[in-house]
């Protein structure tokens, strides 16, 4: 069993993603065998940022301002990890861009759920409601796909290169337009398995610097504007020859950008498009941590009157593993049967897969891996001593490492 202790079945989901992905790899490869899956490195692969060390510092997880609050008549949960998200949930309760955590507590304690949910929604902050489950619900989101995988159009086969067991994915140009965890754990696996991945962000929106290098491995990160013409131009050069676009941002973002799937797929043809969003067809900003609490997870995890959470954000990284075996399916399918492909999942659906396993009225037993010793990596990055934990699963040839991150947004947006 994987050490994620929690009463939903966390180590079914993580070992069935990760199973998934490595799977695909293999058969990519040729290979017939299923690969070993190490239990305690899942747990540490899926715990990653409890093992991040920036020159042997352990790094803070979540921002003061990302948490549970209680309501006048219930809680909700929060996320303010990134300063423009602060300052939407500050705004959002009427309080001055320094306020406290004393302060959010006490403007969410007036507030019924609802209400607070409104203010904060009304400024683009992100604040949800923290629900019982919906039993009912789950079990319409389960009767479809986990990966909804669409053959959207027609296209020649793309022959694919003679294929090496240890980089299955070698030749292959992968565009990722992801953040957070979810995303950026598909395309890492992507490179993992020797893709080219080049990570495009825009320069006013810049990501936390540890959470990049926790899902950075082996990817190049540059920045376009693509709300200038200049920078739609160059995406739009290394769309053309791109195989894979990897799409992380709310379908109506990428809509006004002119990037959609559809859009995408339609001025180049033979591409494969895979979608990642929090809550599926509703097209709100969305967390792990918040998917979990409007869910019901939250109240399933908890051990007191208050929320609890997962061992791990179990959701945002089976939901990347899961996109990561899609897209690998997808190169083999091309390569034999030609088409346009787009596939898609959201944290949303996840949940519902997590909710339909089994469960126990107590945490599943076992811990948390006290010692994360032979399953993390260090590396020098732009003279910082980094050390983050290795992949989840060994490459078809054998290979369990992966190649250093790189800072964000230092390289050129072009292809090697």
């Amino acid at each position: 069993m994987v050490p994620l202790p929690a009463r939903t079945d966390v180590s079914a989901l993580a070992t069935g993603a990760v199973m998934r992905a490595a799977t695909a790899a293999s058969r990519l490869a040729g290979l017939d065998e299923s690969p070993a899956i190490d239990p305690v490195r899942l747990a540490v692969a899926y715990s990653s940022e409890r093992w991040l060390r920036w020159d042997g510092r352990a790094l803070v997880g979540f921002a003061p301002l990302s948490a549970f609050f209680r309501t006048s008549d219930g809680f909700v949960r929060t996320h303010a990890n990134y300063a423009h998200h602060r300052q939407a949930l500050l705004h959002g309760l009427r309080l001055s861009s320094d306020a406290t955590r004393d302060d959010v507590t006490a403007a969410l304690q007036v507030r019924t759920t609802e209400r607070a949910v409104a203010d904060v929604a009304e400024r683009g902050g992100l604040c949800v409601a923290v629900r019982v489950e919906e039993p009912a619900a789950d079990a319409a989101l389960r009767r479809t796909p986990l990966v909804d995988i669409r053959r959207t159009s027609a296209a020649p086969p793309r022959p694919s290169r003679p294929i090496d067991a240890d980089l299955p994915l070698h030749g292959i140009r992968v565009l990722d337009l992801t953040r957070v965890i979810a995303g950026p754990v598909a395309t890492r696996t992507l490179a993992y398995l020797g893709a080219d991945v080049l990570r495009i962000d825009p320069p006013h929106l810049p990501e936390l610097a540890t959470q990049h290098l926790d899902t950075g491995h082996g990817k190049r990160s540059a920045l376009l504007d693509l709300r200038s013409a200049a920078s739609g131009d160059r995406f739009a050069a290394l769309a053309q020859d791109a195989d894979i676009v990897v799409l992380g941002y709310r379908g109506t973002g990428l809509e006004a950008l002119g990037i959609s799937p559809a859009a995408l797929i339609a001025r180049h043809p033979g591409l494969i498009v895979l979608s990642l969003s929090a809550w599926g067809t509703d097209d709100r900003r969305g967390f792990d941590s918040l998917v979990q609490a409007e869910s019901g997870i939250a109240r399933i995890e908890s051990t007191s009157d208050e929320p609890g959470a997962l061992p791990a954000q179990a959701l945002d990284h089976s939901a990347g593993y899961l996109l990561a075996a899609a897209a690998i399916e997808l190169v083999g399918r091309r390569a034999r049967e030609g088409g346009s492909w787009h596939a898609s999942t959201s944290l949303r659906r996840v949940a519902a897969e997590l909710l339909g396993l089994p469960r126990t009225p107590d945490p599943q037993p076992g811990v948390l891996p006290a010692s994360a010793d032979g399953h993390t990596q260090t590396f020098d990055v732009a003279g910082v001593r980094v050390t983050t934990a290795a992949p989840a699963f060994r490459s078809p040839a054998g290979r369990d490492a992966f190649a250093a991150p790189r800072p964000w947004g230092l390289d050129e947006p072009v292809w090697l």
